[in-house]
This record gives structure tokens, sequence and C-alpha cells, in this order.
């Protein structure tokens, strides 16, 4: 079977965040213990597994995610990716619906090669912030947020766009805070930039020191930098090594990341499962 690797929100390769995407025959999963290799193999943030569902059923797809180390129960940049793999091999056209443990998704492709994702906005808690966190991340957060069971990470705010940057965490310490991960985001500096806010994103406890760019960290930063800022539509830039733009549109309990992806690998998966 063939497998790619996708570069998802960009419009270049070897930016923004890749994923593996492996479209499956059938009309099932395979073992769970085979896709974790396959995962851990491509050793990426995110390998996404898709396989086409029947008729009558509620979405075309059936898609799942994993890290190198666990499967994961949202994931917006391999999502894109994989709706990339779809619309550019003329599999599926128009929008498309995945049937996830997140629950049903849609991406919409443009033509512009712009894919827009439809997710549910992350339910945010003000929570205190973990006294082990400050030492850990290497900054003071201003505040915390909670962003709900279905992402599972802790939303931290940060003075200014360069705290972000600078950031150097220790992740071993990160990995025992009980969060899927750490959002860090700031006020972009210079809004004339082309983005409104900054992010960065630490995941050691699912197996991802930093991920280059998060879509589903930013059904949490949509509304958090909405509220503040006064207006639905956003652009978020991750500012990982890699970097990344994210155009959120904050649509009460529905969130739309936009963004573009380049296919940079295209292969064969000689070994298939049992």
């Amino acid at each position: 079977m063939r497998i790619r690797i996708v570069d998802a929100f960009t419009d270049r390769p070897f930016a923004g965040n890749p994923a593996g995407v492996v479209l499956l025959d059938g009309d099932g999963f395979p073992d769970a213990g085979w896709l974790q290799h396959v995962a851990a193999e491509v050793n990426l943030a995110e390998t996404a597994f898709a396989h086409r569902l029947g008729p009558g059923a509620d979405a075309g797809w059936a898609l799942r995610w994993f890290t190198p180390a666990t499967e994961v129960d949202l994931c917006g940049h391999a999502t894109l990716a994989t709706a990339h793999v779809l619309h550019t091999t003329g599999t599926a056209t128009g929008t498309v619906r995945f049937t996830t443990r997140g629950g049903v998704l849609t991406a919409v492709t443009g033509d512009d090669g712009v894919i827009t994702l439809d997710f549910p906005t992350a339910p945010l808690t003000a929570v205190d912030v973990p006294p082990e966190l400050p030492e850990a991340l290497g900054a003071r957060p201003l505040s915390a947020h909670d962003t709900g069971p279905a992402v599972g990470d802790l939303l931290v705010e940060l003075p200014g766009e360069r705290a972000v940057r600078d950031l150097a965490p220790d992740f071993r310490a990160l990995a025992r805070l009980g969060h899927r991960g750490v959002i860090a985001t700031a006020a972009a500096g210079d809004p004339s930039a082309g983005y409104d806010f900054v992010s960065r994103f630490f995941g050691p406890a699912v197996g991802i020191d930093e991920d280059p760019v998060t879509g589903s960290a930013h059904t949490a930063l949509a509304p958090f930098w909405s509220a503040r800022l006064g207006r639905e539509e956003l652009t978020g830039l991750q500012a990982s090594a890699r970097t990344g733009l994210v155009r959120t549109a904050l649509r009460g309990e529905r969130t739309l990341l936009s963004g573009g992806a380049v296919t940079v690998i295209d292969g064969e998966l000689l070994t298939a499962p049992d």
C-alpha cells in the first residue's frame, strides 16, 4: 500500500507539520498494534490511517491518528494531510467527512488548494497555574486554562511573543503534569506581521517533545484569542523551528481551521498487516 508524507499548514515543503498518511484497502482497520508499529517507524508527530465507509454511514471515511507512542483522540494537521491526499489523488472530491474518535469531522478543499477543517471548539476553563509549571516550562504564565477532555491540553498565556519563542522547557517535567500537552501562547508582537498570536506546543506525555504545528490546539487558541481581540477570524503562527500558519474562524461550538499542504514523499509500505 502507498504511504505518503505530507507537510501540513504550509504552502512549501519542509515547513509546517509533517504527517504520515496511509489509505487502507478494505472496510476496516488492521490490528491497532500494527498501526502503532507503522507510526513508530514513520516517527513523525502523527501518522493517519483512513479507510472508506460503506453506504449508509454518517461519513465517507474512517480516520485514526497515532503518534510514535500512542493513539490520540483528535489531530488537526494529520486530518488536513489526509484530506490533501484524497483531493490530490482524485480519491475524493468536494466535502470529505471523517468519522473519528473526536466525532465526525469535515474537510473542504478550495480551488486554491487551501483546506478548511470543521472541528469542535474546545471548552476553556480557567485554572490555577500548577505550582511546578513555571520551572518545567521555563517561564511564569499570566494565566492557565484547561481545554476540556477532547483536546486534553493546558493552555498558558505568556507575557509576549518573545517569551514564547525563547522557551526551552524541561520535557520530562512537563510530561508529569497530567495533560496531553502544554500550549504556550502570546499576542503577536507586531500585528502587521500577518498573524494575530503565536503559540508553541509541547507534548512529551504522548511522545512529542515539540509539535511543529498543532491544529487541534487551535480549537482552544481560537476562542481564547477571539475573546481578547474581539474578532472571530484570526491567524495563528506556531513558532516552532519549522513554523506554520493556521487561519481560524470561530463559529460557536465549531472552529474552522484552514491551511495548505504539500506532499513531499510518496512511497510504498512493504510490510502488510497480518
